[in-house]
């Protein structure tokens, strides 16, 4: 296999496993028993929404040379704080202690009784902490041995339930719009917010195996790209045609979690459970891999150096291993408004970043971003104090949780209007 082609499968999987987070385990099935017959269409939404728009980021990222240039045109006091944003709550506010609350809660407790959740944390990030401390090793270690080891085990539960499906798929849906309820599912799992952290350690390990151009880094990544897509592409549409024969098993109201381990156990018995155990575990360990590196790296770069990643890595995994102990629905809850705020205008910035050459007027960058805040930042204060703001329903794309993108398009284009220094632009 000539080496291109051979990096492009090794930081393909450690792509697949760094999107591959834990969440992403329970949402599929969930949105295949929602769908009923209609769970390819479900599927095809979430898909887009999810993985789409990640790999949309990995582009807009490798035409803009790095994840900083992707928001740098709103000007550099907003980049970094947009970015900081992002890297706390995909990191040590959210993601990263999800990782090690997911793995107690569905492949400890399940399993062992009476194990201290405290001990529990302590080890947890003691392991990650030991895979982090090679930086450069990192996408190899997670490419190599762990995704190889996660999509076996999700093969395997695939396979067996489309040889023996636990029933027939349903013959009517639970949702009334199931490309809208698609589309929420992946919107939620935060993917793309993600991917401007796991940029920084795709673009370091494609330096670290001598593509030091930018065009030889575009064709390896790109490749990398499309190995996990595809890998995704296989695992999400098995997962969601599970979900969809458990229609005469389970109603809407069935909780993720139960749900995928009641799969498991139909259709692998109390030997499932244990095999879904260890693919939920490496999941959550990939993840964690991939974000607390990530993490250390862009916060010891904003640092000028001054915090080495070492350093970086050990107190980011002291501090998720402290907030993983409040327990899912409690990092969820804290999180979950400031997730809502950030995204909208992260995702208008990666859209017109694909268009930056064309784009000479920062104010477009500006405007967007600002048009996308303001709305998201509406619909946040009116879904958590119950103030309602008749119009957000009214707006375009509202129904599919979009409701930020056509007046993100408006502010754009006011913003193509106002005069800009050529000096200043960024595009000159």
């Amino acid at each position: 296999m000539k080496k291109p082609l051979k990096d492009s499968f090794i930081i393909g999987f450690a792509l697949f496993s760094m999107f591959f987070g834990a969440g992403n385990v329970i949402f599929p099935p969930y949105l295949g028993l929602e769908s009923g017959p209609h769970w390819l269409l479900g599927f095809i939404s979430y898909y887009i929404a999810d993985i789409g728009l990640a790999l949309l980021a990995m582009f807009a990222i490798l035409r803009q040379g790095s994840p900083e240039k992707v928001t740098s045109r709103i000007g550099k006091v907003p980049s970094v704080l947009l970015m900081c944003a992002i890297v706390l709550c995909i990191g040590p506010m959210l993601a990263i202690p999800r990782t090690a609350a997911t793995t107690f809660e569905t492949s400890v407790t399940p399993l062992v009784s009476g194990v201290s959740p405290v001990l529990f944390s302590v080890l947890f990030f003691l392991l990650i902490l030991l895979l982090c401390v090679r930086e450069r090793a990192v996408v190899d270690i997670v490419g190599k041995i762990l995704t190889p080891a996660l999509l076996i085990g999700l093969l395997i539960l695939i396979v067996v339930g489309v040889v023996s499906p636990i029933g027939p798929v349903g013959d009517q849906a639970l949702v009334e719009n199931v490309a809208a309820t698609g589309i929420e599912a992946g919107y939620q799992t935060m993917d793309v917010l993600a991917t401007l952290l796991f940029g920084f350690i795709i673009l370091k390990s494609a330096q670290a195996k001598g593509y030091t151009k930018a065009k030889a880094q575009i064709r390896v990544v790109s490749g990398a790209s499309l190995v996990a897509g595809i890998g995704l592409l296989v695992v999400y549409l098995g997962l969601t045609y599970l979900g969809a024969t458990t229609a005469n098993l389970f109603d809407i109201t069935v909780d993720r979690t139960y749900l995928v381990t009641s799969i498991v156990q139909q259709l692998l018995g109390h030997g499932g459970l244990i095999l879904f155990a260890i693919v939920v575990a490496l999941a959550c360990i990939t993840t964690a891999v991939g974000l607390v590196s990530a993490c250390a790296n862009y916060f010891s770069g904003l640092s000028g150096g001054r915090l080495s990643y070492p350093v970086l890595v050990c107190l980011i995994c002291l501090f998720s291993a402290v907030v993983s102990n409040f327990g899912i629905n409690e990092i969820i809850a804290i999180a979950s408004p400031i997730l809502s705020v950030v995204y909208p205008p992260t995702l208008a910035l990666i859209v017109l970043a694909l268009f930056g050459r064309r784009i000479r007027n920062d104010w477009v960058f500006r405007l967007a971003a600002l048009g996308a805040l303001v709305i998201s930042l509406l619909e946040v204060i009116s879904s958590y104090t119950g103030l309602e703001i008749a119009f957000l329903s009214h707006l375009p794309l509202a129904s599919l949780g979009f409701a930020w993108v056509v007046p993100a398009l408006l502010c754009g284009v006011i913003g193509h209007f106002i005069p800009h220094g050529k000096k200043k632009s960024l595009a000159s």
